[in-house]
């Protein structure tokens, strides 16, 4: 029979393992709100930056197009990042950029200086996408899909707030610089958080980690510095996750224009922008928890594809008929393949390092190709006079996305890595 003392214990034990958890899910979420604000609200102050700066459309457009590139370059260097300071002060420097970009955009009086900011902020965005999901890998072994689902609908609810909030600060601080310097605030208060709780938690997660990482590399026989870019399945992966995600960034770019050619006001057409935000970030979440109890991920990422194909073959088709109902379905599968997509590759190893190396990879390759993806629509868009053969690509790189989630069975997990340890692959 068990003591009361030991009873005690063992509950104090248990609660403060709870709160602690729900800490890191709090932290995790408090980052991610920091991902997509520097991009979002540029785009409700642009004619007033653009006034103020002498910017051209072309020049104002790199505002938002230069984070998206140094997302994907910046991503390929992370794992230099990892190795000379760890996953978690990677983090934290990366924190440090955003919050320092976004603090300088309150004296950047020029267009080539909001463009340094743009791409500062953007390399610390990288290092957090990259970084934090091995975190997360190494802290909830057994709840990734509830982490990552919490990452991706904090990144895009941010968006939303980022559009949402800046004309209000720019209004209550009399200029557009304070609409986009306040973001520098809650950079830093997540820095604040992030590094309250690895400090609280750095001697106990020192000892596990170098115990885990020991006996992961000495089970698998994996080396510390995996070739990844030479596996055909982290290419594979990256064009996945591009070519998904050159679906977000061309509807950002282009479904309020799309729309205003259809009639529709500014406001409006901006409103199905927002409500868009909203479906992705509830399915950021909302799928990757209803995939969590499945080892085969690719029912959900067939289901979030097919959503997006729905919404971009309506939009395209009967663009008046139901608004609203195509940008739902367009905004869901966004959103639900977004974080799906990083769930399946974090699958694709046991050991949380090389599982690092494989997403960032894989966003640095998929970031850059959605970089690309709005620059061509605009382009057709230019020859054709209309959005309707953008949108019809846009389609047919859905629809062979789907076919390519058919590659990644369970059964492959364990053989990508090939000589350099295929037992280490094993989700």
């Amino acid at each position: 029979m068990s003591s009361p003392s030991i009873d005690s214990r063992q509950y104090a034990m248990a609660v403060s393992a709870r709160t602690s958890a729900l800490a890191w899910y709090a932290a995790i979420v408090a980052i991610g709100l920091n991902l997509r604000p520097l991009l979002t609200s540029i785009s409700p102050l642009m004619a007033t930056i653009r006034q103020a700066t002498g910017l051209s459309f072309y020049g104002a457009s790199l505002l938002t197009s230069l984070p998206v590139v140094a997302m994907g370059l910046g991503a390929f260097g992370t794992g230099l990042l990892a190795r000379r300071l760890g996953e978690t002060r990677g983090v934290a420097l990366g924190l440090v950029a955003i919050a320092a970009a976004c603090g300088a955009r309150a004296f950047a009086s020029t267009g080539g200086a909001l463009m340094l900011t743009a791409t500062a902020a953007g390399a610390g965005v990288a290092a957090i996408q990259a970084l934090l999901p091995a975190v997360m890998k190494q802290r909830f072994a057994h709840r990734v899909p509830l982490a990552m689902g919490l990452f991706s609908a904090s990144i895009m609810g941010g968006g939303g707030l980022g559009a949402s909030l800046s004309p209000l600060a720019a209004r209550l601080g009399g200029s557009w610089h304070a609409g986009l310097a306040v973001w520098a605030l809650p950079a830093l208060a997540a820095l604040a958080l992030w590094i309250w709780l690895s400090r609280s938690a750095q001697q106990g997660a020192q000892a596990r980690t170098s115990a885990s990482a020991s006996k992961t590399a000495e089970a698998a026989g994996a080396p510390l510095h995996v070739p990844v870019w030479r596996k055909r399945r982290a290419w594979t992966l990256g064009l996945h996750f591009g070519l998904v995600n050159g679906g977000y960034t061309s509807l950002v770019a282009w479904l309020p224009a799309y729309y205003q050619q259809h009639g529709a006001s500014v406001a409006a057409s901006g409103s199905l922008l927002a409500a868009m935000t909203v479906f992705q970030a509830i399915c950021a979440l909302l799928l990757p928890l209803a995939a969590a109890r499945f080892k085969d991920r690719r029912p959900w990422l067939v289901a979030g594809l097919t959503a997006q194909l729905i919404g971009i073959v309506g939009l395209t088709a009967w663009p008046e008929a139901a608004p609203l109902l195509w940008v739902a379905f367009a905004g869901a599968g966004l959103g639900g393949t977004f974080s799906v997509s990083l769930v399946t590759a974090l699958d694709h190893s046991g050991d949380h390092r090389i599982a690092a190396r494989l997403v960032a990879f894989v966003q640095g390759l998929g970031f850059v190709i959605a970089a690309i993806a709005p620059v061509v629509a605009g382009r057709v868009r230019d020859l054709t006079g209309g959005f309707t053969g953008a949108w019809i690509m846009l389609a047919i790189c859905i629809s062979s996305m789907i076919v390519l989630t058919l590659a990644f069975s369970p059964r492959s997990y364990g053989h990508w890595l090939g000589r350099h340890g295929a037992t280490a692959s094993d989700a």
